[in-house]
């Protein structure tokens, strides 16, 4: 494609003299990734500024830059923008094209990773190719690729996408995440719905304040949705601020507002009753309250099958089969996973909760599940490098709702763990165990764990690796919650096996 026919698909104002003979070859936002041809992007972040290798970038055969008008670009189109990431991503967009008929993005705080799974299972079994991308990386009907990241940068995401339509893919579930809207890595598509969970502090280190975090996610519904298509927002009931500033934003860009859940118009939750392994939920609809006998534990994962059943049916599938769908949805990696039973009999759960209200929710979805007389232990730490404030808060969710919390390592980075460890400490108020070693505190738990006893691993999730250092003295050493604690599970004395 030309590149002169991009500027005009991206609606981009006349760039000086367009080069409408140059075929463009790709793009890069990594100088080392130019070849010639290349679109390069040339952006201000926060470590590196992007504009210091324009020269380079020039060198190697970029034939345009896209970057502020500042900057300096000799030798190649400066395709100049006061705001370059979003100019990027429209040109991208328009080079990568087409791709699926049928997208939607799922953003919030927490939950966004089983929603977008949810949603691509249930599409699945309506008869539909289908696939999500989130952090669990990309999930096809043929199988996973680890992306590494929640949101991929705007190349890596548009290829992907392009290459699932190349794949036969008609439907895709993204997770939408704060640093992805904010840095313009999920732009160009026509969304057929869009989606927000929920809302709670994490991020901070990044966005600074909650205002500025909550602005970032509603450019979901702001700017980057079309006016008129469907948002699915979770509503619990509870009168939330966050919820109903969310629904604001959607109705001020004049999107249909499907709200779920115990206060939703469109898809009611009228009662949920805890099973052993998993709850019937009541949920009302046109008139109708419908049972339906979803295997999965806890308040939170009914809230993510709700919104994913509402993308679902907003984007044409039948309630009916929703409905029966919801009955045959699968775990998520990580989320709330059992892991093993410990000689006693005892569970072990694996999460990804790591932030307060996560933390608390995961808490939450197990209490039920505690035999009487039994204790709810639970395991978890915060990553280095990372919003501060959250980790007091984190400790004084599991001292006020855990039976027994134990305080460990998650992903230090270049923090000491120690002083990480403190910090949560002091907000549990002395009500907590401290051992930072993550394998001698799954095994602790683990092995102390009685009949009547459940264990929860909060933090990692479906992670790989613990996390050490930063920058170039980073270094991942393998470890995997689930793993772990299967050996520690599977050892006589409940001890770690090595």
């Amino acid at each position: 494609m030309r590149l002169g026919e991009l500027l005009t698909i991206a609606g981009l104002a006349d760039q000086g003299e367009r080069p409408e003979g140059h075929a463009v070859t790709g793009f890069a936002i990594d100088h080392r990734k130019v070849a010639p041809g290349t679109v390069f992007g040339a952006f201000q972040g926060a470590a590196v500024n992007g504009e210091d290798f324009i020269p380079a970038a020039i060198e190697a055969g970029a034939i345009a830059v896209v970057a502020r008008p500042e900057a300096v670009v000799e030798g190649a189109l400066h395709i100049a923008d006061a705001n370059p990431r979003r100019a990027f991503a429209r040109l991208a967009a328009g080079f990568f094209a087409p791709y699926p008929s049928t997208i939607v993005a799922v953003t919030g705080t927490n939950g966004k990773t089983s929603t977008v799974e949810m949603a691509r299972q249930i599409w699945r079994m309506a008869g539909e190719r289908a696939a999500s991308i989130g952090t669990l990386g990309v999930t096809t009907p043929d199988g996973s690729v680890s992306t590494g990241l929640t949101t991929p940068d705007i190349v890596t995401f548009l290829a992907n996408m392009a290459g699932l339509a190349r794949e036969g893919v008609t439907h895709v579930a993204y997770e939408a995440s704060s640093h992805g809207l904010s840095q313009y890595r999920n732009e160009g598509l026509t969304l057929a719905a869009s989606a927000f969970t929920n809302f709670s502090r994490d991020h901070l280190d990044y966005h600074g304040t909650m205002e500025a975090y909550f602005a970032a996610k509603m450019r979901l519904f702001t700017e980057v949705v079309a006016p008129g298509s469907p948002a699915i927002i979770h509503d619990a009931g509870e009168g939330s601020e966050w919820t109903a500033r969310a629904i604001a934003a959607a109705e001020a860009r004049g999107l249909k507002v499907l709200s779920v859940g115990e206060g939703g118009t469109f898809l009611r939750l009228v009662s949920r009753e805890p099973g052993q392994l998993g709850q019937v939920l009541a949920i009302a609809y046109e008139g109708e309250t419908r049972k339906v006998n979803l295997p999965l534990i806890g308040a939170y994962q009914a809230a993510n099958a709700l919104v994913a059943a509402g993308l679902a049916m907003a984007t044409g599938v039948p309630a009916s089969s929703v409905f029966d769908a919801l009955s045959r949805l699968q775990p998520v990696r990580g989320r709330l996973e059992r892991a093993a039973l410990n000689a006693a009999g005892a569970p072990a759960y694996v999460d990804y909760a790591h932030t307060p209200d996560a933390l608390e929710a995961a808490i939450a979805a197990l209490r039920p599940h505690v035999a009487d007389g039994g204790r709810l232990i639970v395991v978890f730490g915060a990553g280095g490098d990372r919003d501060t404030g959250k980790r007091p808060e984190m400790g004084a969710v599991a001292a006020r709702a855990a039976d027994l919390a134990i305080v460990t390592d998650d992903n230090p980075r270049s923090e000491n763990p120690a002083n990480i460890r403190a910090a949560v400490l002091a907000g549990a108020g002395g009500k907590a165990r401290d051992i930072g070693d993550r394998r001698a505190a799954i095994s602790a738990a683990i092995g102390e764990a009685g009949p009547r006893d459940i264990v929860l691993i909060a933090g990692k999730g479906h992670e790989q690796g613990q996390i050490f250092g930063s920058g170039d003295q980073m270094r991942i050493e393998a470890f995997d919650d689930v793993e772990v604690a299967r050996e520690c599970a599977g050892a006589k004395d409940g001890s770690a096996v090595q």
